[in-house]
């Protein structure tokens, strides 16, 4: 098996999507409360957290996960992605439409163009990690990514798991190559939430508002109070969020 992984509880299964400044840990403050509810399975993708950062041959996130399933012989399951996670579930939802029942989607990126404030954070992180600077990367992440809500042992908590993915992925040797995945949001008919936060960055709500009104059957909710990652800003809120529309 390509990916490390949890997987507990019983009942409909949910698949729990990174984010790619986190890892699988990200959903601790939802575990508890989703597999008393639901079977549950939350990869670490390639390069993150447990997953070692390797590929004998070009490889896709979405891919790894649809082998995942296969391997656990699940046909249908719910997909829960934030933001990078989000894409990815967006991606395995365009290659197996009929796998998806429902899907929840945190931030999530969705292939639009990328606009001046994306642009410019893309470009800090790279001059950052290519002067070694990985701290001062980690820090810019947090930042970038957690707003108000976030507490200091929250910021701490995904400074370690971006930390921990930079220098999985820096430390490749050689680094494995990704295939390109296609994202058509006509095919992807499984009801979604679609979630955004008042605070993310103007690219991020862009693709909210694209995807509600792209998705056949989207329900959009802006939380006043979110930055990028909701689910670490406020828990309990989004477990309630998130159980509700899986019920």
């Amino acid at each position: 098996m390509t990916l490390v992984f949890d997987d507990e509880g019983t009942g409909s299964p949910v698949v729990l999507l990174h984010s790619s400044a986190a890892d699988s840990r990200m959903w601790d403050p939802q575990w508890e409360a989703l597999t008393a509810r639901f079977r549950v399975i939350r990869p670490d993708l390639r390069g993150y957290g447990r997953t070692p950062y390797a590929a004998e041959k070009p490889y896709s996130d979405p891919g790894d996960v649809a082998e995942l399933l296969a391997a656990l012989d699940l046909s249908q399951v719910a997909l829960v992605g934030s933001s990078y996670g989000g894409r990815v579930a967006l991606e395995l939802a365009t290659a197996h439409p009929g796998l998806v029942t429902r899907l929840v989607l945190l931030n999530a990126g969705c292939g639009l163009e990328a606009t001046p404030d994306l642009e410019e954070f893309g470009a800090e992180e790279d001059r950052l990690l290519e002067a070694g600077e990985v701290e001062a990367a980690v820090g810019l992440n947090v930042r970038t990514w957690l707003g108000p809500e976030a507490d200091e042992t929250t910021r701490a908590r995904l400074g370690e798991m971006q930390r921990h993915a930079f220098e999985a992925q820096l430390a490749a040797d050689p680094e494995p190559s990704q295939l390109e995945q296609e994202i058509d949001l006509a095919v992807v008919t499984a009801p979604a939430l679609v979630v955004s936060g008042a605070h993310d960055l103007p690219y991020f709500r862009a693709s909210a508002r694209h995807l509600a009104a792209a998705l056949p059957s989207a329900t959009p909710v802006e939380l006043p109070w979110a930055g990028h990652l909701p689910g670490m800003e406020r828990p309990e809120e989004i477990t309630a969020l998130i159980l509700g529309f899986l019920a």
